[in-house]
C-alpha cells in the first residue's frame, strides 16, 4: 500500500514538473504588450490610441502550431488556420479622421467596416475561401461582414501589398490572385462589436488598459475605431526565424475644449469615467506615452502625475518629445493612475498647419441620370510625390472608363492604370491609378458614371436615404517628420513605432465615403392605395349592411297610441343615447296599447290585496 502511494506521488510530481516545463517554454514563445498613446491637437481635440500586441514565435506555414494556445486567442487562431490566412486586417470605424486638422493617425481607417486578406499560395479557390471566411468573421465579431460578397469585393493590384514577410514563391507579393478587399461604408459600430473584440485580449477587460473601455464613454466621441491586424513577422532583427503578430487597436478622438469650458484640459477619469488601477499581469510591458512636443518649456500645460521618464528625438521639424508612464510602477506607487494635463490658459482657435498630403472627395453632377466622382489631392511639399490611387464603385454606378481624367493646373497628368469593369449585380468597378503629384499643387482625379435602375426588391427599407460609395485609398511614401507607420518586418509595438528613425514611411490615407441618390420609385403608393381601398370598403360596408339586415314594417296611421306608450316614447326621446329603431318602437307601442286595460286592473287588484293584508 505504501509503495502504491509512493508511486502515485512520484507520478503527480512528474506531471507537475512537465506542466511547469511546458508553461516555461510557452512563456518564451509568446509575448504581450499593452500601450496607450495620447496626443493633443491644435484644433482642441485629443486623440487616445490603444494598442495591444501579441507576438507568437511560431511558423505560420505549419498548421500544427495552431493546436496549443497561451496568449494568442484560440477562437481567432482556429479561423486563421482553417481558411489558410496569410494576413488579415479588419477595421470597424465610426466617424471620419480629419487629416487636415489632426494630421496622420497611427492607423488610418475608413468609415464603416473594412476587411482585406491575403491567403496562402496553397489556396486553390480564393473566392470560395473568402466567402466562407467573411461569414465566419461576421459571427465572430457580430458585424455584417457576410455582405462582402462578389458584388462588394475587389482584388487590388498595387494599393494593398503584404505588410508582413511573404512566403515563397518570391513573386507572391506582386500577385493580386491571393488578396481580396471589401468595405461596408454604411456599417454602424456599436457595443456588440466592442464586446467580442475585448474578449480576444489575454486579460479581457478585467485588468490593464482594457478596464477603461466603457461603451457609453467610447461611443460619446467624435471618432472611434476598432482594429485587428494579423501578419507574419521576423522573430528577431536578423529574421532568422518567423513569428506571427496580432495587433488590436482602439482609437478615439474627443473634444476637450467643449467639455472643459474653453480649456483643453483632459484626464483619464474625465474621458473614460474611471482611473487606471491595475496592469495586465500577462503583459511584458504596460506603458502610456503622451506627446509633449508642443510643450517644450512646460508653459502650455502641466502633466499630472509626473511621468516615469521623458524621451526625445530630433527631427527636421523640431524635437519630438514624449512623456512615458510605466503603469506597474505608477500603480504600485499611487494605487490609482489618472494621467491628465491642465492648461494654463483658455484655448484659442487659430490656423492649423496642413499635413504634407491630404485629399477631399465629392459627388458631381445633378439629376438622377448621370453623375461623377471627383477627388482633390493636395501636395504641400516642395518635392513631387508619387502615389497610388484606388477607387471602387458599386455596380449600379456604371462608370465610363473614357471619362477618367487627372488634371493639375489645367494640364493632364500621365498615369498608369489598372481597371476592372463592373457587371450588373455581379461585380463592382475597380480603378487603380499610379501618377505623381506636382510640388505644392492640387491634382484633380475625376470620372463620370451613369445611375442604373434597380429592381424594387433591391432597395433597402430607407430607399430615399441614398446608397454609399466606398472611400478612395491613397498610398504613398512620406518623409518621417512626425509621421507614423508600421515597420514592415519587425514587431510593431508603439514603443518601436515612436522611436523609428527611418527616412521615409509608408502611409495609407482614406477619403470620405460618398452618398449617391438613385432613381427611386414611390414606395408610399402601396400605402396610399391600401388606405383608399379600406376607406371605400368601410363606407360601402355600412350601407350594404343596413340594407341587408334591417326589417321594414308598415304602420297603420289611423291607429292611435295609448297613454303609456306616449309617456314611454317621450322619455326615450329625451335620452340621446337611448333611441331605438322606429320599427321596434312601433311594435312596443302596439303591445302596450293592447294590454293597457289589463295592466290597470292588475295594479288596482294588487293595491286592494295589500290593504287587506295590512
Amino acid at each position: 500500500m505504501a509503495d502504491y502511494r509512493h508511486r502515485e506521488l512520484l507520478c503527480q510530481l512528474f506531471l507537475f514538473l512537465c506542466c511547469l516545463f511546458v508553461s516555461f517554454e510557452a512563456a518564451k514563445d509568446d509575448e504581450f504588450f499593452e500601450e496607450l498613446y495620447i496626443k493633443p491637437f491644435h484644433s482642441g481635440h485629443v486623440s487616445f490610441y490603444f494598442q495591444f500586441t501579441t507576438k507568437w514565435n511560431i511558423s505560420l506555414q505549419d498548421a500544427d502550431n495552431f493546436q496549443h494556445y497561451r496568449l494568442f486567442p484560440k477562437s481567432l487562431g482556429d479561423v486563421l488556420a482553417t481558411y489558410n490566412v496569410q494576413e488579415l486586417h479588419l477595421t470597424q470605424t465610426q466617424g471620419k479622421w480629419r487629416h487636415q486638422s489632426w494630421g496622420y493617425p497611427v492607423e488610418d481607417a475608413p468609415a464603416g467596416a473594412q476587411l482585406w486578406v491575403w491567403f496562402k499560395p496553397t489556396v486553390t479557390d480564393v473566392d470560395k475561401t473568402w466567402k466562407d471566411l467573411v461569414n465566419t468573421l461576421s459571427g465572430l465579431f457580430c458585424s455584417s461582414l457576410n455582405f462582402l460578397d462578389a458584388k462588394a469585393t475587389v482584388a487590388p493590384r498595387w494599393s494593398f501589398r503584404p505588410r508582413g514577410i511573404s512566403p515563397s514563391p518570391k513573386n507572391y507579393a506582386a500577385q493580386s490572385t491571393y488578396v481580396r478587399y471589401g468595405a461596408l461604408p454604411r456599417e454602424i459600430v456599436c457595443t456588440e462589436n466592442l464586446t467580442p473584440w475585448k474578449k480576444l485580449l489575454p486579460c479581457d477587460s478585467k485588468a490593464g488598459l482594457s478596464t477603461l473601455f466603457k461603451a457609453e464613454k467610447l461611443h460619446d466621441s467624435y471618432y472611434h475605431s476598432l482594429g485587428m491586424h494579423f501578419r507574419p513577422v521576423c522573430a528577431d532583427s536578423s529574421c532568422s526565424s518567423e513569428a506571427v503578430e496580432l495587433t488590436q487597436s482602439l482609437s478615439l478622438v474627443v473634444d476637450a475644449v467643449v467639455n472643459n469650458n474653453g480649456y483643453q484640459n483632459w484626464a483619464m477619469r474625465k474621458v473614460f469615467g474611471q482611473s487606471l488601477s491595475s496592469h495586465c499581469p500577462l503583459a511584458t510591458h504596460s506603458k502610456i506615452f503622451v506627446d509633449t512636443s508642443d510643450n517644450q518649456d512646460k508653459e502650455r500645460f502641466t502633466m499630472s502625475p509626473a511621468p516615469t521618464e521623458e524621451q526625445s528625438s530630433q527631427q527636421s521639424t523640431g524635437v519630438h518629445k514624449l512623456a512615458v508612464y510605466d503603469i506597474p510602477a505608477q500603480v504600485k506607487e499611487r494605487r490609482v493612475l489618472n494621467v491628465g494635463a491642465n492648461y494654463n490658459a483658455k484655448f484659442e482657435y487659430g490656423d492649423i498647419t496642413s499635413p504634407p498630403v491630404y485629399a477631399h472627395r465629392y459627388i458631381t453632377g445633378y439629376g438622377l441620370e448621370k453623375g461623377g466622382v471627383s477627388c482633390l489631392i493636395y501636395n504641400t511639399l516642395n518635392t513631387p510625390m508619387p502615389i497610388y490611387y484606388m477607387d471602387t464603385l458599386p455596380w449600379f454606378t456604371r462608370a465610363f472608363f473614357r471619362s477618367v481624367n487627372i488634371d493639375n493646373k489645367g494640364r493632364e497628368v500621365p498615369y498608369k492604370v489598372h481597371y476592372v469593369p463592373g457587371r450588373d449585380r455581379e461585380r463592382s468597378y475597380h480603378l487603380e491609378l499610379s501618377f505623381t503629384l506636382a510640388p505644392r499643387s492640387v491634382t484633380k482625379v475625376s470620372l463620370q458614371f451613369e445611375r442604373a435602375f434597380l429592381k424594387w426588391t433591391e432597395y433597402p427599407p430607407d430607399a430615399n436615404h441614398g446608397f454609399y460609395i466606398n472611400s478612395a485609398v491613397i498610398s504613398l511614401l512620406l518623409p518621417a517628420d512626425r509621421t507614423f507607420a508600421v515597420p514592415v518586418h519587425n514587431t510593431s509595438t508603439l514603443q518601436q513605432i515612436l522611436s523609428d528613425e527611418t527616412s521615409t514611411k509608408f502611409i495609407r490615407l482614406y477619403t470620405e465615403s460618398l452618398l449617391v441618390s438613385l432613381p427611386t420609385p414611390d414606395f408610399s403608393m402601396p400605402y396610399n392605395v391600401i388606405c383608399l381601398a379600406c376607406t371605400v370598403v368601410a363606407i360601402a360596408f355600412g350601407s350594404i349592411h343596413n340594407l341587408t339586415t334591417r326589417r321594414f314594417i308598415l304602420l297603420d296611421p289611423s291607429k292611435k297610441k295609448g297613454l303609456v306608450a306616449k309617456i314611454k316614447g317621450f322619455l326615450q326621446r329625451s335620452k340621446p343615447e337611448g333611441r331605438k329603431e322606429e320599427s321596434k318602437g312601433d311594435a312596443d307601442d302596439k303591445a302596450e296599447t293592447e294590454s293597457e286595460s289589463g295592466t290597470g286592473e292588475n295594479s288596482i287588484g294588487d293595491g286592494d290585496l295589500r290593504q287587506r293584508k295590512q
